[in-house]
């Protein structure tokens, strides 16, 4: 849905703000507030209101709301004197004043720029011939995201959990994605595979995107990965920002159990993959995502779910947890910013603080949160969101 007013065009399924012609950035629970403004159309939303929809109903304090305020009321060209476009009604709550227009089907799709919301899906063959998806949006200076272990393209593009992430991203960057093998649009993982094909998997896909020098943004397993690419591949990477990231899979660490293999959750999760109403499912991702949603929990459940089939999950498990990079940190010799949620149980913070000590000058930033995905919600997610534009 379209919504058109004072100049300003907000796009609720590409999550996309224009103003006048440009477009203009904003984060997350920024957006929710204008979309909420715009949905009541004139109707005055009260401060309960606003948090239940912005916060999911989780305390936040005066000065967080009043802020995501200013920040609505810049993006839109209005400021807290003139209040001309989002009025505040003394001990009440907020206004949208300006006219609203609702555009929808063919209108919206025949005004719509070149190219907006578009991504490009293409497939690099690497070295042993599996066919590995890659995705091409944006336009600016390129970027290589390197994701966690279940992506899908496809889907991932049209799900609100990443797609403020793409936007942000794509606004000034060429942005390119790819599922790792045996996830989403990708070949099946081949069994006994360990991190050096995964490193011949990533080198495909950067050459197949004619990607010359390059940052590099790299989470959770994929980050061993990055570390073994750019050490062998000295003056391609030009910056990287790791998020969440570990070099050391959980069966290398000290504190791995004795038998990697005999993990009954294994046969569980199995019989739930990709179900949001399976108990035991829900109950396992909220270790590796406590602070989420509920809905963030159903939608991360039934993306994982297409990702990736239920008679793969026990391969993938054994090539993620076994994977290790820690001998290359110190080859690393670009400019590297570590940022790591401080209550990660699955990845503890210690693992962020090793990649930073590793390699030569990096630099840590530690967020709070619990969560190995930073969700849209999640406070420290413009933080990180900020520090990684920035930094790059």
């Amino acid at each position: 849905m379209e919504y058109r007013f004072a100049g300003c065009t907000l796009d609720t399924a590409r999550h996309r703000l224009v103003r006048g012609r440009d477009a203009v950035h904003v984060e997350p629970q920024v957006f929710a507030l204008l979309t909420l403004l715009v949905e009541r159309q004139g109707d005055v939303v009260s401060r309960d209101d606003i948090i239940e929809t912005v916060w999911n109903g989780r305390i936040v304090s005066d000065a967080t709301i009043a802020a995501r305020i200013s920040a609505a009321r810049a993006a839109v060209g209005d400021d807290g004197r003139t209040q001309s476009v989002i009025r505040t009604v003394q001990r009440v709550g907020l206004q949208l004043v300006a006219p609203v227009e609702v555009v929808t089907g063919a209108v919206a799709a025949r005004d719509a720029p070149p190219g907006a919301g578009r991504q490009k899906i293409r497939y690099a063959t690497s070295r042993d011939g599996a066919r590995i998806a890659w995705a091409v949006s944006g336009a600016g200076p390129p970027v290589f995201r390197a994701g966690h272990h279940v992506t899908h393209l496809e889907r991932d593009w049209n799900s609100t959990l990443w797609r403020p992430e793409f936007d942000r991203l794509g606004a000034d960057h060429t942005l390119v994605r790819y599922d790792i093998r045996g996830s989403g649009l990708s070949d099946a993982l081949t069994p006994g595979s360990g991190i050096e094909a995964h490193v011949e998997d990533m080198s495909a896909v950067i050459e197949a995107a004619g990607l010359d020098r390059f940052g590099m943004i790299t989470t959770l397993q994929n980050t061993a990965v990055s570390i073994r690419y750019v050490a062998e591949n000295p003056g391609r990477v030009t910056r990287l920002v790791v998020q969440c990231g570990y070099v050391r899979g959980r069966a290398t660490r000290e504190s791995a159990p004795a038998d990697q293999d005999a993990d009954p959750s294994i046969a569980l999760l199995k019989e739930g993959w990709g179900d949001p109403a399976n108990g035991y499912m829900r109950a396992w991702l909220s270790m590796f995502l406590p602070d989420a949603t509920r809905d963030e929990v159903t939608e991360f459940i039934d993306l994982i779910g297409a990702a990736s089939r239920p008679e793969d999950i026990a391969e993938q498990r054994r090539v993620v947890d076994r994977l290790d990079a820690d001998a290359y940190l110190s080859r690393v010799d670009i400019p590297t910013l570590v940022i790591h949620p401080r209550n990660c149980a699955p990845h503890p913070l210690s693992e962020g603080q090793r990649i930073a000590r590793g390699i030569p000058g990096a630099e840590l930033m530690v967020i709070e949160g619990a969560n190995v995905i930073c969700m849209p919600s999640d406070p420290a997610w413009e933080d990180q969101m900020s520090a990684t534009l920035g930094f790059l």
